[in-house]
């Protein structure tokens, strides 16, 4: 390469080029506002250095994503000062344990699962945050003591056991359309952990049949799968859903993406009507547009007994790192503010009882925010989300095998049960509650 500011000069035939004086002085000059521009520039970089930078993974994309940043997260850059690095992944599980093995895990993680994040409590890689978040604004089912301390909590919620339909479908035609497999929209997919909306459910389904205690019993490992109320889940579950029943049934069931499964509402004429589906759906799609309602689960489920009885979600906030930054961070998601934050738009709840649904919210919105605050309703969290990630892998995977063919449902319970069995599996101690 040329030196800088260098150029074509008379040749000496036989003799080497020396440069002109002239040139040497050109030459140094450029070189010194170059050397001044390169320490400019180290001194920028220096300069933006100095801001803390906090690394956070969560599953929110898209318009959740950019809610959570405007919302929550500009807020506590703006009064702290510290860059929130965010990284939104559809496959966050999959994300955490690359990064785990890499060594290179973010500060702070949310994630669905806290039978997920007991795993990785019982591997030594949380830390306790019950000095960071308020006292009593959580229950011991959202922010579960284990080994005598709290290591999650949660920072937005979702209800599970309701059924959407098109506003203004009556009752009677309510009650006909549960009894019809064709008009439940049902899709199964959902790339590496396709499988999980059969699992919802199944756990509603057991809920709602045999209540709450043998609901917990089953979620902490102590029920058999092979037990008469859970292969009744399933078997109610198949009937509902036509399981093995017509292969274009199962098969546009099998095929179809979660999120996709209520496009089918929008057809003319509609391919199918009601969708069991936790809270977050309504705010997007067809059920947006067709200003879906909802009903308790509990009403179109064959046999089922319970009342004000709930299966509910969470997205639970750990603590990978103990940094200055990240505790600050937490005890900010924690906080009234960043809770409100959910609760001021349709985009979920949150269960702190101080933070309430904006007055001009949607009807069904504050109905439901009601329900995960309502201190007579009692709520159980999702059971698959509650069990070791290997069960809950099984679990779901089990359900797409079902749907496709039932025939075997006694294996698929005995498969199941030989994993519960598994003395290195961690099991919360707690899955239900009631009030907040």
């Amino acid at each position: 390469m040329s030196a800088p500011g260098s150029g074509p000069a008379t040749a000496v035939p036989g003799a080497r080029r020396r440069p002109t004086r002239h040139l040497v002085r050109v030459v140094t000059a450029v070189a010194g506002c170059l050397a001044v521009l390169a320490a400019a520039v180290v001194a920028g970089v220096h300069t933006l250095g100095r801001e803390p930078t906090v690394t956070l993974l969560a599953n929110w994309t898209g318009p959740d994503a950019r809610h959570f940043r405007d919302r929550v997260v500009a807020p506590f850059e703006h009064a702290h000062h510290i860059h929130v690095d965010y990284q939104g992944s559809s496959a966050e599980s999959q994300v955490l344990s690359a990064d785990m093995e890499a060594g290179t895990p973010p500060d702070v993680v949310v994630l669905t699962g806290p039978g997920e994040l007991a795993d990785y409590v019982g591997r030594g890689q949380l830390f306790p945050v019950e000095d960071l978040i308020p006292e009593k604004a959580f229950s011991t089912s959202w922010a579960t003591p284990l080994r005598g301390h709290v290591y999650w909590f949660p920072l937005k919620a979702d209800i599970k056991s309701i059924v959407w339909y098109p506003k203004g479908t009556t009752g009677p035609q309510l009650t006909q359309a549960g009894k019809r497999p064709e008009q439940w929209c049902l899709g199964m997919g959902s790339g590496a952990t396709s499988g999980w909306p059969g699992t919802d459910w199944i756990e509603d389904i057991l809920l709602q049949q045999s209540g709450p205690r043998v609901y917990q019993r089953w979620a902490r490992g102590l029920l058999p799968w092979q037990s008469k109320e859970v292969e009744r889940a399933w078997r109610t579950w198949k009937d509902l859903v036509g399981a093995g029943g017509s292969r274009d049934l199962v098969a546009r069931a099998l095929k179809t993406d979660y999120q996709d499964a209520s496009q089918l509402v929008a057809q003319r004429p509609r391919q199918c009507m009601l969708e069991h589906q936790a809270s977050f759906v309504r705010t997007y799609g067809p059920w947006k547009d067709a200003h879906g309602v909802y009903q308790p689960s509990s009403r179109l489920i064959p046999g089922a007994r319970s009342r004000n009885t709930w299966e509910v979600s969470g997205d639970l906030v750990a603590l990978l790192h103990d940094t200055p930054q990240a505790r600050q961070l937490i005890s900010h998601l924690a906080s009234t503010d960043a809770q409100q934050a959910w609760n001021a738009s349709e985009s979920g709840f949150s269960v702190d009882s101080a933070a309430r649904p904006a007055a001009g919210s949607a009807d069904w919105h504050r109905s439901l925010a009601g329900a995960l605050l309502n201190r007579e309703a009692v709520r159980c969290f999702d059971a698959s989300d509650a069990m070791p990630p290997a069960v809950r892998d099984a679990f779901a995977q089990a359900t797409i095998d079902f749907l496709a063919d039932p025939r075997d449902l006694g294996g698929l319970l005995k498969n199941l049960d030989s994993l519960r069995s598994d003395e290195e599996l961690t099991w919360l101690p707690s899955v239900c509650d009631r009030g907040t």
